[in-house]
This record gives structure tokens, C-alpha cells and sequence, in this order.
């Protein structure tokens, strides 16, 4: 299967069934992928507020009820509990556990209340469309991401600073990377920086905190969007009792066209 043009219900469907457990970057182009959070109900009113107060990190697509599996707008007959490639579970803000099913804590806790969070490899089929380069899906990699210095607003008992996602754009392209994003705001929007990573406290490119490190040629800048993996950091910040996350990279794929989703 060609999977950047497979149907993201035919992907779901080979995840479910652990026959796909890598990276989603450059699958299913022109459709949505989602982060995931996922929360026991008492904590799901402030994660929502943390969404609603910080739109470019989280730009929230759904919010499922308490203990139901599926993302009926987003992705009607869809498991969250096991349509997700890898997920990671933390416990006391502690990472525990990095599986391919949690359908057990689904059924154990019974309250769960699942997000579905925009995601920036939502735009990069964009980017590709206009002749942009996308480095992780030329090197078959996963996307590097950063912990920055940039504080989110706090809401509750959520609060920590935002993650990026990197991609190194040649000069003369990088007008039309911000244009594109700037028109998808609820899969990051534009660049938070162009350049400079100290500026956001990064020490080292060739060391993401998250994902891989990809080759920045010559022309080119690193540029850093807002990132899904911000509740990560956050959840280990703010340590709640439990969560429920998708690993870094491996993502929710929807039934959504991005082009629903620009404004």
C-alpha cells in the first residue's frame, strides 16, 4: 500500500491490527492528523481551558465524551484505544509505559475522556504542493521537536512551556511556508521563530528532545512551529495522576480534508 494516498480509514485499519507502528509523517496526504490526549474525566475540565488558552500549541479538533472510543466527527468507527501507532502512558507526570493498545484502560477506568489536538504534519502536504521541502519525509525519519523556553498559560493544574516541531526551509521559500501555515490555524498556524534557536533556549539542532535530527543543508533556516507534543511536556510538568498520549510523531490520521480546516 502506498500509504501518502491510502484512505486514512485503510491505515487506521492496518494500525489497529499492529501491522503499522512507525511514524504517520507524509501518510494519507490532504487529511488531518491529530494528537491525542487522553484524561480521567476530573481533569478534563482544565485541560480544556489549558486548550482554549493556548490555541497554537493545542489547537483542539474534538473532544470525545467520557469513556467513549471513537472521534465521531473526526473519524466516524474509529478506536482511539488502539487506531494510534504508539501511545505513552504516564503516570504522576512519570512516563510508564510505551504500547500499541490501551483498550485495558479504557475498560479499567471507564471515564477517560479523550482530545483530539491539530497537528502539524497536517500542513507539510501543503508545503510539499508548493515545492517546499519536507527534510523528515525526504530522509524517512520522524520530525525533530524541542522543548523551548516559551511559557504556555497555565489552566488548572496544567501549566509548562511550548514544544516545536523543526524544518529546515531554503531561504527563499520561507515567505511561502508562513503564508501556508498562517492559513491553517487549527494545525499549528505560522512559525512561533525563524532561525535562532537559542532564542527559544535550544542548545543543540542535532539533539531533539523528541523524534530525529535531520539534515539542515546549506541556503537553508530551521524554522520552528508551535508543536502537538506541548501536552507531553505539560503532563510531565504539572504531573496528573494519569494520562494517556500518542508517542511523538505517531498521530491520529482523520477522515477530515485539511482544506476543511483552514479557518
Amino acid at each position: 500500500m502506498d500509504y501518502a494516498t491510502a484512505a486514512p480509514a485503510a491505515v487506521r485499519e492496518l494500525i489497529r491490527q499492529g501491522k503499522l507502528t512507525g511514524p504517520t509523517t507524509g501518510y494519507c496526504d490532504g487529511y488531518a492528523q491529530g494528537n491525542l490526549v487522553v484524561l480521567p474525566k476530573a481533569l478534563a475540565w482544565d485541560f480544556l481551558l489549558f486548550c482554549q488558552r493556548n490555541p497554537k500549541s493545542c489547537p483542539l479538533l474534538e473532544v470525545a465524551d467520557a469513556g467513549e472510543r471513537s472521534f465521531s466527527r473526526f473519524a466516524p468507527g474509529s478506536d482511539i484505544a488502539r487506531d494510534v501507532p504508539r501511545y505513552r502512558i504516564y503516570k504522576n507526570g512519570v512516563f510508564a509505559e510505551e504500547t500499541t493498545d490501551v483498550s485495558h484502560y479504557f475498560e479499567e477506568r471507564g471515564d477517560l475522556v479523550s482530545f483530539l489536538i491539530g497537528c502539524s504534519f497536517s500542513f507539510e502536504y501543503a508545503l510539499l504542493e508548493a515545492g517546499i521541502p519536507v527534510r523528515q519525509i525526504e530522509e524517512g525519519v520522524n520530525v525533530p521537536m524541542y522543548n523551548t523556553n516559551i511559557p504556555c498559560e497555565s489552566a488548572g493544574v496544567f501549566s509548562g512551556n511550548m514544544v516545536v516541531s523543526m524544518r529546515p526551509i531554503p531561504y527563499a521559500k520561507i515567505p511561502a511556508a508562513v503564508a501556508i501555515t498562517a492559513g491553517m490555524p487549527r494545525v499549528h498556524g505560522a512559525p512561533v521563530q525563524i532561525g535562532a534557536p537559542e532564542a527559544l533556549g535550544i542548545v543543540s539542532l542535532a539533539h531533539p528532545d523528541y523524534g530525529d535530527a535531520v539534515t539542515i543543508k546549506p541556503g537553508e533556516m530551521p524554522v520552528f512551529w508551535p508543536c502537538g507534543v506541548t501536552p507531553q511536556a505539560v503532563v510531565m510538568h504539572s504531573r496528573p495522576e494519569f494520562c494517556i498520549t500518542h508517542a511523538p510523531g505517531h498521530m491520529f490520521l482523520t477522515d477530515v480534508k485539511n482544506s476543511t480546516l483552514n479557518y
